[in-house]
């Protein structure tokens, strides 16, 4: 591992396609309080691997990411870095980590102040959603290529949404007041993918709290594309989510043979 990366030579571009090279921010400096006490989320272990171990080869499984910054805890960046030196990821990518902040905006931001220069396209991406498939990766690379300013990768509803008042107390019924048309709405996943220059742009510009970069985009009044999602880049947050991914987990590895 790396801990001043020189961005490595990407992929062979298609014919008449300029290079460039992609580098991916894994925020996990959180807690992740809904999972219960213990370590922080992105260190729980699935399949006896922590998550952000598997969250770090899923970004490097692509060949367009050459460079992957892991935002830890800001007191436990020795830790994290220990952690994945001790995990192999393919070795055509390089991993920074950096200590993060005290919030998700914070850390996305001290990510990309670590990127040195050279890399044309950033990831930002969750640590919690561990098994991403590298299609879904490379489906946002392309897109973000192909001139989209900002990507993010979004399934369809299955549920019927509703649009409801505040509950009046805690455990209150709730009014609801509107049912949206779901054919409109999709569930927004990670890699979410941008052209550096907008992602820094934004990150210098908006203060507002926010849940997602793709919605900073948005208060800039740019557009933000979607590419099909996965069903298996969900996000693990609560412990029957643990339970799926373990699953999805041991599917894989029967189905691959190891």
């Amino acid at each position: 591992m790396s801990d001043d990366p020189l961005p490595p030579s990407s992929p062979t571009p298609a014919p008449g396609r300029p290079a460039v090279r992609t580098a991916a921010v894994i925020p996990a400096a959180g807690r992740g309080v809904r999972l219960g006490p213990g370590a922080p989320k992105a260190l729980r272990a699935l399949g006896g691997t922590p998550m952000l171990v598997h969250a770090v080869r899923a970004m490097a499984d692509s060949r367009a990411v050459s460079l992957v910054v892991v935002v830890a805890p800001p007191d436990g960046a020795g830790e994290v870095k220990s952690l994945l030196d001790a995990n192999a990821v393919p070795e055509r990518t390089d991993v920074l980590v950096v200590p993060g902040g005290e919030t998700r905006q914070e850390s996305v931001k001290l990510g990309l102040d670590a990127l040195p220069p050279g890399y044309d396209i950033v990831l930002v991406h969750d640590a919690a959603r561990p098994l991403v498939p590298v299609d879904t990766v490379d489906a946002v690379v392309e897109a973000v290529r192909d001139g989209a300013p900002a990507v993010v990768p979004a399934l369809p509803l299955a549920d019927t949404v509703k649009q409801v008042e505040p509950a009046a107390a805690p455990g209150a019924p709730e009014p609801v007041v509107a049912t949206p048309d779901r054919s409109l709405l999709r569930a927004v996943q990670t890699p979410q993918g941008f052209d550096r220059a907008t992602l820094v742009r934004v990150h210098e510009t908006v203060t507002d709290d926010v849940t997602d970069d793709a919605s900073m985009v948005e208060q800039l009044g740019l557009t933000v594309v979607t590419v099909p999602g996965h069903e298996e880049a969900f996000k693990v947050t609560r412990p029957l989510d643990l339970v799926l991914a373990e699953a999805v987990l041991a599917r894989r590895r029967l189905n691959d043979g190891f």
